[in-house]
């Protein structure tokens, strides 16, 4: 068996023997990429050069950067919402009374098992209809901000839809987090005289918050691009900015073009903090955060 393993890149035993080798691998992986790259380089090139019109980009700027305003702010309060709500139903999933379980199960089934647009519907068309015509309670706007952010029915409805939507998505993710964790933890802390609400707070969910945070920040970035369904509720978001400018000039690249500055603007930052509490919240990375730093509440294996 000694034989059989040679560092003699043309040995007998040598890894990759034949026409597909490591090194050829390597070589055609990254030649795909570069042309991919240059491909995507070139595709966007050609639109800003051809078809842009950038005196009517310069000139809908503003009515974008109001849409950005708007979105942003349901993003960040229906993710609050959907956070705090998820970790309740990831607990209810795996409760040991029968009848959480039930319940936050079947919370689970049916929001994952629906559509986002039909919800929707359910709380916009559906809810107000339950009172008689012109008795709907919630009949006008609150403004915050002159002419760029207010508080509708719309508004409302985007909140809640998104929250309930992705509280499910999360709950499933803390789920998992917790279940990742093996057992005879919990059953160390409570042999140890510790509640098992102590124990899921102090042991458990610090864990199961590391284990579950790339799938609940992967969540995050999938409720910005959710915000798009916004449009059929008559809230005024990016794409819907986007469908006027379109119909009024018969331009369609120029606002796509901002359409996918705005969305970014929003989904890389996001992407970059959810990378930061993963990098901060890695085992044995506590010790090494500044004592009361930014994040450090995060890494749980630290002195405290």
């Amino acid at each position: 068996m000694g034989e059989t393993y040679t560092d003699e890149p043309g040995g007998e035993g040598a890894t990759g023997e034949g026409w597909v080798t490591d090194e050829r691998v390597r070589w055609a992986g990254l030649a795909v990429s570069l042309l991919f790259t240059a491909l995507i380089l070139g595709f966007i090139a050609l639109i800003l050069y051809e078809y842009v019109n950038y005196d009517l980009l310069v000139s809908v700027v503003p009515r974008f950067a109001v849409a950005f305003v708007r979105v942003l702010a349901v993003v960040v309060i229906s993710s609050v919402l959907a956070v705090t709500l998820g970790v309740f139903v990831g607990l209810g999933r795996v409760s040991r009374t029968s009848l959480t379980h039930s319940i936050a199960t079947a919370y689970v089934q049916f929001f994952r098992g629906t559509p986002l647009l039909f919800q929707l519907f359910i709380i916009y068309l559906g809810v107000p209809s339950l009172w008689e015509a012109g008795q709907f309670p919630i009949n006008q706007n609150w403004t915050v901000v002159q002419d760029v952010l207010w508080i509708d029915w719309s508004f409302i409805t985007a909140v809640i839809a998104l929250t309930l939507n992705h509280a499910a998505y999360v709950g499933e993710a803390v789920k998992g987090g917790i279940n990742a964790v093996p057992e005879g933890q919990m059953e160390a802390a409570r042999s140890l005289g510790m509640s098992y609400v102590d124990s899921m707070q102090e042991i458990i969910l610090p864990q199961a918050w590391r284990n579950a945070l790339a799938a609940i920040g992967n969540d995050q970035v999938i409720l910005v691009k959710d915000t798009s369904l916004l449009t059929v509720i008559a809230f005024p978001e990016i794409l819907t900015v986007f469908r006027e400018i379109n119909s009024n000039q018969f331009d369609a690249w120029t606002p796509i073009v901002l359409v996918a500055v705005t969305y970014l603007a929003i989904t890389l930052p996001l992407m970059h903090l959810v990378q930061y509490l993963e990098n901060r919240a890695e085992w044995g990375r506590g010790d090494e955060d500044e004592e009361g730093g930014p994040g450090s509440w995060l890494s749980w294996g630290g002195d405290r």
